[in-house]
């Protein structure tokens, strides 16, 4: 099964939230984020399976929370170094970017 026929899923507990991609086999791949404010998420931490590295899997689950940020009017902070690293590749995403 290819990575791209998967769907993301957004778990929401309080302030916490978690975009998961299942993996055909084993642990979930997932981007995890805190909201510190009523528009504002500050994304803390992305994983993927060893054997999924590579893949684009990552980059998935953050081109979702960009388009979510996109759609609710939501700012978005990358603490997470794999995130801020696709920000800064990403200049197409600098409307959800918190300056």
């Amino acid at each position: 099964m290819q990575t791209t026929e998967l769907s993301i899923r957004l778990e929401k507990r309080g302030h916490r939230g978690r975009y998961v991609l299942e993996m055909p086999e084993g642990e979930p791949a997932e981007l995890t984020y805190v909201e510190s404010g009523p528009d504002h998420i500050i994304i803390d931490h992305t994983w993927v399976p060893p054997a999924y590295r590579g893949r684009g899997v990552a980059e998935r689950l953050v081109v979702r929370a960009v388009d979510d940020a996109r759609a609710s009017g939501t700012k978005i902070t990358p603490l997470c170094r794999f995130v801020a690293l696709e920000f800064r590749r990403h200049k197409d995403w600098a409307d959800v970017l918190k300056q």
